[in-house]
């Protein structure tokens, strides 16, 4: 089982490490808008952060948890219309 937790929490780092770097603020930054596109940036930045703080410690669990929290946020950004993702990107619910 604890292979895995180590698998997935590895697979769902990487994945969500790309898809921060596809992810392009496609709102403008001078507006309410663009302030929730940063937020919602900061919190999923932060949710990785995180995580990689809980795997250099060994806590799996809560590394796979804030990688996928910190995902969510991301995700949501895009489904609102905040970021701008490749049409091909298989990294994102759309």
């Amino acid at each position: 089982m604890t292979a895995d937790l180590e698998e997935k929490t590895d697979r769902y780092e990487r994945m969500f490490a790309d898809a921060l770097d596809e992810a392009e603020i496609a709102v403008p930054v001078e507006t309410p808008l663009g302030d929730a596109a940063a937020e919602c940036r900061e919190m999923a930045e932060s949710y990785l952060t995180d995580g990689r703080h809980f795997r250099e410690e060994d806590d799996l669990v809560n590394a796979l948890a804030s990688f996928s929290y910190g995902y969510g946020w991301l995700d949501a950004g895009v489904r609102m219309g905040l970021f701008a993702v490749p049409d091909d990107s298989h990294l994102f619910t759309m």
